[in-house]
């Protein structure tokens, strides 16, 4: 379709187009219509305003915190309230908390990133690899995601973590080890629906290889699940990151990460219940946030759901 005729049909009503002239219009369709369905739900772009207000923070987190997140001021500043100084309180080393907490986001947001970066793929390749190739291959595989799966999720990482050691970095290994086998159990599933279709027989009359059909064919069709799964995970892996903080097997003092920030303000939790209360709110609505925010991407790109 020309330029003239959008400006005369207008932007939405060519986007919306059931006859789309090029593959580029066809495109901006389903994506415009796929961010309708998702701002349909308030709920949803809630949870976005959430996310993007988390990545805002952590950017920011320089310009945004008024005090240093490790000084503290033990003489005058030792477990204040919260007041126009200070609007979380401060904690037991006199340093304030909203800086903290401020501080925390980077860490948090550093956290989810790697995981979902290490253990999406991991899932993605595990998953369709296993599905398109199917007999021992998948019975093996299968096998192997059954065993991670057999474990809770923290306390196979607290297994982990042991053997690698306290760290920011080996407590993302450690999640990351056990967050990928939901995600080849979905890839695997979506994969065995298109294995035998005709689309992929085409491909492979045509000549492609094994590992081409799956990477250029089978891994785009799981894209969209594994996104809204990994979203609706993001909640739990704080969760855990938070509890390897909070056990000491986390990021190590004085990094200001909120499951650590809890740990230290459990010993005032009675009298000065702003120094846990604090970042268990942080953790609480960013983890609503995800939760949300998944719930709408799923919604939106799973036609199955929004009845499409």
């Amino acid at each position: 379709m020309s330029a003239p005729d959008i400006s005369e049909m207008g932007w939405r009503e060519w986007l919306l187009s059931e006859r789309p002239q090029s593959r580029s219009q066809a495109r901006l369709g389903r994506a415009y219509m796929t961010w309708r369905r998702f701002t349909a739900n308030q709920l949803a772009v809630i949870g976005l305003f959430i996310i993007l207000a988390l990545v805002f923070v952590a950017i920011f987190a320089g310009l945004l915190a008024p005090y240093s997140p490790v000084v503290g001021d033990l003489r005058g500043a030792r477990l204040l309230p919260p007041d126009w100084a200070h609007w979380m309180g401060t904690d037991d080393q006199g340093r304030d908390i909203l800086s903290r907490v401020i501080y925390g986001s980077r860490l948090t947001l550093y956290v989810i990133v790697l995981v979902a970066l290490i253990a999406a793929p991991i899932g993605l390749i595990v998953g369709t690899v296993a599905g398109y190739a199917g007999g021992w291959t998948d019975a093996i595989l299968m096998r192997i995601t059954d065993i991670f799966l057999a474990f809770p999720k923290l306390i196979l990482a607290l297994a982990f973590v042991a053997a690698l050691g306290p760290g920011i970095e080996n407590a993302i290994i450690a999640i990351a080890i056990t967050s990928w086998p939901p995600y080849a159990r979905i890839a695997r599933a979506e994969t065995l629906m298109v294995r035998n279709s005709d689309y992929i027989k085409a491909v492979e009359i045509m000549g492609a290889s094994p590992g081409r059909i799956i990477m250029r064919h089978i891994m785009p069709m799981c894209i969209s699940s594994l996104i809204v799964r990994v979203t609706l995970d993001m909640a739990g892996i704080i969760i855990i990151a938070a509890g390897l903080g909070f056990l000491g097997l986390g990021a190590q003092p004085p990094l200001p990460e909120w499951g650590a920030m809890i740990a230290s303000g459990r010993r005032f939790i009675l009298d000065q219940w702003w120094v846990a209360a604090m970042p268990g709110m942080a953790i609480l609505v960013v983890s609503l946030g995800f939760n949300l925010l998944g719930d709408g991407l799923r919604d939106a790109l799973d036609p199955r759901s929004s009845g499409q």
